[in-house]
């Protein structure tokens, strides 16, 4: 092993766009010598690995990627490792702990880890369609590859129940196709069909395509592995041809800015016993 200690970034690069890589991570990049990722992901950012080593593999080979970045960078590389979206959400960053953990690794061993934010699948869809994401929601997984299904129908029942608007990653692929099905009908128990729901497919990428329907409709529409299914809230609404989940400012002021009877700026909203306040 080499003397010097190596550096591993773990670097979200966002939906693929440079433009919306943030500056941290394609500084991180260019300082690498390896730069290690799915095929998928190092196509999005070729155009700046020219003169690096460069490690890419396909699905279902995760282990084999982080194992490769963590080894060379622990003999003394710069190493990006690469996650689109943000690395540490549905990413290689928590991959890479494991990995770390396996091997007996210590803070202050080799190699150092800079674990690089970037924007998520789901921030980069909505702001395809507005302000769906404004007050309280979640993200679930409907790839049952790793988890069982039984655990993902609970998590389902328990957001829509909770009136979370909710994200959907990996909602279908070619040979998941019930998953989505179901979480619809687990949905439609606690919302209106009218619902609104977006479908983004590749945000900011080349194929990129958006449908804004509602709840009952979604599912008439091609779903696969590269959609991010948005599901409103109660409280969501259609704006011309935007989807909007309000904060709640309603619920204390009114829109010229003077509070409502009964309520008072800085301290929690006083509900009515008879209503629910958003």
């Amino acid at each position: 092993m080499s003397e010097s200690k190596g550096i591993l970034y773990v670097v979200g690069i966002g939906p693929g766009a440079e433009a919306h890589a943030t500056p941290a991570a394609l500084k991180a990049i260019a300082e690498s010598q390896l730069v290690v990722g799915y095929t998928t992901y190092i196509k999005l950012v070729r155009h700046l690995l020219e003169g690096k080593d460069i490690v890419k593999t396909g699905m279902t080979e995760e282990i084999g990627r982080a194992r490769a970045a963590i080894e060379r960078a622990r003999d003394g590389a710069t190493v990006s490792l690469i996650s689109s979206g943000d690395a540490g959400v549905y990413g290689m960053a928590g991959l890479v702990f494991q990995v770390l953990k396996e091997m007996g690794w210590k803070r202050g061993d080799s190699p150092e880890l800079r674990l690089i934010p970037g924007m998520t699948a789901l921030n980069s869809c909505a702001s395809l369609v507005g302000a769906p994401l404004v007050h309280d929601f979640c993200s679930i997984s409907l790839s049952d590859l790793l988890t069982p299904w039984s655990v993902i129908e609970r998590r389902i029942e328990a957001a829509a129940n909770a009136d979370f608007v909710i994200g959907l990653y990996n909602p279908a692929s070619g040979r998941r196709t019930r998953q989505i099905v179901d979480a619809q009908t687990i949905i439609r128990r606690h919302r209106e069909a009218s619902t609104p729901v977006a479908l983004v497919k590749s945000a900011y990428r080349d194929m990129e395509q958006v449908v804004l329907t509602d709840l009952a409709n979604f599912l008439d529409y091609e779903i696969g592995m590269l959609t991010t299914v948005i599901i409103g809230s109660s409280n969501t609404f259609m704006f011309e041809g935007y989807m909007v989940t309000p904060r709640g400012y309603t619920n204390k002021y009114s829109f010229d800015g003077t509070v409502l009877p009964g309520q008072r700026p800085g301290f929690s909203l006083v509900v009515p016993p008879t209503s629910e306040a958003d």
